[in-house]
């Protein structure tokens, strides 16, 4: 179910409430390309309540007038972006540092990133780990004007996994188990059962697990097993039982297989993924999310890491895209997220720019709209531009079909951002728009 969203109230951008008519145009509705540029889509009440072929508004009969029409004379119109891989607390890739930062700096820091997402096209991100109820909140009661939040709360890892970031020469005198902004540590069955729950009852949509090694942790090589089947399962046992899921970090094909064998429901990263591991993905239904373009941020020189993590990092990312294509090749549900931190967070549209190389344009507009909603299990609800759905929708002056540099530089192009009926964005002009009936 969609979480929902209240948002600022002013005239002059909420349409929550309000009749809006989008005429003449250019559709992409998550799923296909309206060849018609004349296409009539219909908001009402924050819900999408119909589209229409042809023709102007006024030309058909309808239940009550608009409060506005906007005649977009051809640009194209497609729902708002989904990331299903985001890091709302995340102002460093040097964690230990950010777990020395104040709560209320990493919130204030989080704030301006969701924030910065909502204005990129990112009208609901899946939170990776760190978010917690209190950003979802301030979302919803417009402290925050960011994009809908699905919160992990804390992501969980085992001892020595790849949420434990103390150094080896770390001594715990008292053996207890660490825990940082972003993870906890639990080992066991009964603790893993107790974690998940805690994770639920503060408002978790869904649970994250480090089933495999990672780059920025300290002590785990990439290839390593994470977690016994045994608490795998009674992650995905409890997530059950409040009608969410299991996403779960794994690198390698052995933790991606494993996985899916237990319940897992999204793959995330995937980076060493193999063709057979690709093709055991699809035939059980499985949903990978690379996170590409953070792998290209970790090699580029525009983040420096300590030896170790730059290590890993150029082992997984001469296997990324192959991943990639292996999964493609094979029909797997492939995702969209960035998985971003610190200096280069506004980089998060870089993404859908690595992933064309790899597959077809039109692909990645999916992946990123109605795969996304699928994988973060909220279809019925976002994702797609059909009646019934929330009307989170974007405007581009051209079709990003032909060209993705349209979306990657949204900037310049992002003509109008809408999140559940409420206009949040609209550089269109005063030419394309009219209150009232005409």
């Amino acid at each position: 179910m969609v979480a929902p969203m209240s948002g600022n109230t002013d005239d002059t951008r909420s349409a929550r409430g309000r009749r809006v008519v989008f005429e003449n145009a250019l559709l992409f509705d998550g799923e296909k390309v309206h060849s018609d540029t004349r296409c009539c889509v219909i908001v009402d009440g924050g819900l999408i309540e119909g589209i229409y072929a042809a023709g102007p508004y006024a030309d058909a009969p309808h239940a009550r007038p608009p409060d506005l029409i906007i005649d977009l004379a051809g640009k194209m119109l497609m729902p708002g972006l989904i990331d299903a891989h985001f890091h709302s607390v995340s102002p460093t890739f040097d964690i230990p540092a950010m777990d020395r930062m104040a709560p209320s700096y990493r919130a204030l820091t989080a704030k301006t990133h969701l924030e910065g997402a909502l204005l990129r096209g990112f009208t609901t991100v899946r939170d990776a780990g760190g978010g917690d109820i209190g950003l979802v909140r301030a979302i919803e009661e417009g402290h925050i004007l960011g994009p809908r939040l699905l919160i992990s709360g804390k992501a969980l890892s085992q001892t020595g996994g790849h949420g434990d970031m103390r150094p080896a020469e770390w001594i715990e005198p008292c053996g207890c188990a660490a825990s940082c902004a972003l993870a906890a540590v639990v080992d066991g069955v009964d603790q893993m059962r107790l974690a998940v729950r805690e994770q639920l009852r503060q408002g978790a949509h869904q649970i994250k697990l480090f089933v495999s090694g990672g780059v920025l942790s300290p002590t785990d090589p990439i290839w390593m097993n994470q977690f016994s089947d045994e608490e795998i399962k009674a992650a995905v046992y409890e997530a059950a039982t409040r009608r969410t899921y299991v996403m779960a970090h794994a690198h390698t094909s052995e933790a991606a297989r494993r996985c899916i064998e237990l319940g897992v429901r999204t793959i995330e990263h995937g980076t060493l993924l193999d063709r057979e591991t690709a093709d055991v993905l699809a035939a059980a239904g499985g949903y990978v999310v690379p996170t590409l373009a953070v792998i290209d941020c970790l090699t580029d020189g525009s983040v420096k890491l300590p030896p170790p993590a730059l290590d890993k990092i150029k082992r997984i990312g001469d296997s990324a895209h192959r991943a990639v294509e292996h999964c493609v090749a094979a029909g797997v549900n492939v995702g969209l997220g960035t998985d971003l931190f610190g200096p280069v967070r506004h980089r998060q549209l870089d993404e859908l720019r690595v992933r064309a190389s790899l597959h077809p344009v039109i692909d990645v507009l999916r992946s990123a709209t109605a795969g996304n909603a699928d994988l973060i299990d909220q279809g019925a609800a976002i994702g797609r531009i059909a009646a019934g759905k929330a009307a989170d929708l974007l405007v581009l002056s051209r079709d990003a079909v032909q060209d993705i540099r349209v979306l990657v530089n949204s900037g310049q192009t992002l003509g109008l951002i809408m999140r559940g009926g409420e206009i949040i964005k609209n550089t269109l002009g005063d030419d394309t728009s009219k209150d009232g009936m005409r």
